[in-house]
């Protein structure tokens, strides 16, 4: 028996997921960057992340050949980023809203979270590359995070303090 492929989209949007804007700079200094939301902490020890890039994209082989990149967690503001970095065929980097950030990569300055890797690995995960970095520096905003999840934008809600003294 086989999973249809509606059943399996329809229920993994259930499941919420930060999203990221990852870029990378190429040796001829060409900035490059899309919106992922299969992003996740890999390893303590060492310091590991991983993030999903679909093969068929543009920016794909920009990140083959990266040596390093930089993930940043978009705050509950930016959704109009994560909608312009996931488009193709137009300069992503034209709003101006990137700057040098960790590891001198384009980075959002007002994002909730940035961590800097080291590109550790790549491994195949079927349709997508699995990009493994090794965090060499973070950040922290104060922004809330940006989550997706059933097909829309969202914002976690803060713990209820009641909950969580138990």
């Amino acid at each position: 028996m086989s999973l249809d492929t509606t059943d399996f989209t329809q229920a993994l949007a259930r499941v919420p997921g930060p999203v990221t804007v990852v870029t990378t700079v190429s040796p001829s200094g060409q900035s490059w960057g899309f919106t992922a939301s299969s992003f996740s902490s890999l390893s303590l020890s060492p310091p590991l992340v991983l993030v999903c890039l679909d093969k068929a994209a543009s920016t794909h082989q920009a990140f083959l050949e990266a040596d390093r990149f930089l993930i940043n967690v978009l705050s509950e503001e930016q959704s109009d980023v994560a909608l312009r970095f996931a488009k193709s065929g137009t300069d992503r980097f034209a709003a101006g809203d990137m700057a040098p950030c960790e590891l001198g990569l384009p980075g959002l300055p007002r994002a909730s979270a940035r961590l800097a890797c080291s590109m550790h690995d790549i491994a195949d995960g079927g349709d997508h590359s699995i990009l493994i970095g090794r965090a060499e520096a973070a950040h922290t905003g104060g922004g809330m995070p940006l989550v997706y999840c059933d097909r829309t934008f969202a914002r976690p809600a803060p713990a209820d303090p009641a909950l969580a003294a138990r």
